[in-house]
């Protein structure tokens, strides 16, 4: 109940209260807003990925990291998995950096996220995983087997998607948002 209250208290410190309320009474799961750290590596890497594959020459880590807004040295530790499946490779010298080694269209999601490393794509975990209770044991076995469920769809999904499929969702995307009117003015102009 403390915890709770002190939750509430810094929620209506920083006008959070409303969502804290609809989040708490809400009939979906409560744990989709998460106050923990969560790993972005995987959404990086992918955003970073698309971005060079519009450039055309390699481009250093300071400049991903300026783009990214975030530290150099996160990028590269970011792209020496990448370097190491051989979707990224860097260039040395004058004008190096990293560049695309792969075409987009054989990468996978599951690719990148294999090449980052990352143990497990989900947080959350047992108390103890070797507990003397027998309820817990269940508990644990139960939870384990959900978990790897989920994990196998998800790496089975993550796996069917192409990273080039990405980029061409985002370029719909910018297309439908460009301004019509240049359109629309240029059309009256030659029915005139």
């Amino acid at each position: 109940m403390i915890a709770f209250s002190a939750l509430r208290t810094v929620q209506k410190l920083s006008g959070a209260a409303h969502l804290a309320e609809a989040t708490l009474t809400s009939a979906a799961s409560s744990n989709i807003i998460s106050y923990m750290n969560r790993d972005s590596r995987l959404s990086v890497a992918l955003h970073v990925l698309l971005h060079m594959s519009e450039m055309r020459s390699a481009v250093t880590s300071e400049a991903l990291g300026s783009m990214m807004n975030t530290n150099p040295v996160v990028i590269r530790r970011t792209f020496s998995g990448l370097r190491e499946a051989g979707i990224a490779a860097a260039e040395k010298g004058h004008g190096g950096g990293w560049k695309l080694a792969r075409d987009l269209r054989l990468v996978t999601l599951g690719d990148v996220y294999d090449a980052l490393g990352t143990s497990t794509p989900f947080g959350i975990g047992v108390r103890n995983p070797e507990p003397t209770c027998p309820i817990e044991s269940a508990v644990n076995r139960t939870f384990g087997e959900a978990l790897r469920e989920a994990e196998a769809l998800l790496m089975t999904r993550l796996r069917s998607i192409a990273v080039a499929d990405v980029l061409r969702k985002a370029t719909r995307s910018r297309a439908s948002r460009r301004p019509r009117a240049a359109t629309a003015g240029s059309r009256d102009a030659s029915s005139s």
